[in-house]
């Protein structure tokens, strides 16, 4: 697994959606790979930040185009 996939794969890993092949193919590049490591501690908290707010949901529409633009933008 490379970090692309990891990054197209990050919820269903952390909601338990997958596999148990490819949760291990996760694992073992978080094993491997600090980055990702980094982006998934770092998403984790997004998560719960914007559990945490209140307010009207973003509209389905609103979060597609956003995660269009979060997979177009440059990884490190």
């Amino acid at each position: 697994m490379n970090c692309a996939e990891f990054v197209e794969l990050v919820t269903d890993f952390l909601d338990g959606a997958m596999g148990e092949p490819t949760e291990l193919r996760c694992l073992v590049h978080l094993a491997r790979c600090e980055g990702c490591e980094t982006y998934l501690d770092q998403f984790r908290q997004t998560v719960a930040a914007a559990g945490a707010r209140s307010g009207p949901s973003l509209p389905a529409s609103a979060r597609a185009q956003l995660l269009r633009t979060f997979r177009t933008l440059p990884r490190g």
